[in-house]
């Protein structure tokens, strides 16, 4: 396998649901923040500031779980903890995406690139999470949604109540699909003492999956709600709804492919949302 195949695996890009899950959520803020009407400048620098972040992500969260990698049996055969790269590459190409996805954002205003760097500093951090928080999937939450904040402060130049609102939505998502994610790995998490959802719920995890699907919907619902949208606005809350109730049926056996399946099938349920909130602005 030549070097270039390596870094792409590193970073993800042969995975493209990872960059959905933070993109859905960024575009609903630009849809929201603009009224559905984003600058298509604004919308270019997000998208692939999105996908820049969330390969640095992939990166450095490789760097930082090398030791714990091989020890998990989906993760054994990564570039780096295969050995098939260095250390210090991993470090080195985070560094890189993460300086480009900032210089991409240079044409937008102060608070947004004031953001843009806490959100490096959430998106570097949260792999040691796991070392010591029981849930460090709400965590990842606020790493997968910070373009959020800042597509409001680059489209409004503040960040309103609906964008905190939206990220707590967020919050609740992530910790829904990542913990049907963390149901893959549990057994393996469990031998190296690796803090997971999926573990903290124990067998509760299917009853707080569905709940943190219920609460991020409710709270979309209310922000779409007050900023007018209605009737394709419902319509796709209604196919998320059903994508949730779908999940139910893959996870409550706690299968693991099943659970991976289920995980993968939130780009589905994101997307619903979007042109639903998209579909209203463009319709009504």
């Amino acid at each position: 396998m030549n070097r270039l195949s390596l870094y792409i695996r590193l970073v993800r890009l042969d995975k493209p649901v990872g960059i959905l899950l933070l993109l859905w959520p960024t575009l609903n803020a630009l849809w929201l923040a603009s009224d559905g009407m984003p600058d298509w400048k604004t919308l270019l620098i997000f998208c692939v500031g999105t996908v820049l972040m969330r390969s640095a992500g992939c990166a450095i969260n490789d760097y930082a779980d090398r030791d714990f990698d091989r020890h998990v049996k989906r993760t054994a055969e990564r570039p780096l903890t295969s050995g098939r790269i260095a250390a210090w590459e991993a470090v080195a190409i985070a560094a890189a995406l993460a300086l480009a996805a900032f210089l991409l954002i240079q044409p937008l205003n102060l608070l947004t690139k004031q953001l843009s760097v806490a959100a490096v500093v959430v998106a570097g951090s949260y792999p040691y999470f796991k070392r010591f928080f029981a849930i460090p999937q709400a965590y990842l939450g606020i790493a997968f949604g910070f373009g959020i904040p800042m597509a409001y402060a680059a489209v409004q130049g503040s960040v309103p109540p609906d964008a905190w609102l939206l990220l707590v939505a967020n919050i609740f998502w992530a910790v829904a699909y990542d913990t049907e994610y963390a149901m893959v790995d549990r057994d393996d998490d469990l031998k190296i003492g690796i803090r997971t959802s999926a573990i903290t719920f124990g067998p509760f995890d299917v009853a707080a999956v569905m709940f943190c699907y219920a609460a991020a919907l409710a709270l979309i619902f209310a922000v779409g709600w007050h900023n007018g949208l209605r009737g394709w606005f419902l319509v796709g809350l209604a196919v998320a709804a059903g994508c949730a109730v779908y999940h139910y049926r893959l996870i409550r056996k706690r299968e693991r492919m099943q659970c991976f399946a289920a995980f993968r099938h939130n780009n589905w349920l994101g997307a619903a949302i979007f042109a639903g909130i998209a579909a209203d602005f463009a319709l009504h």
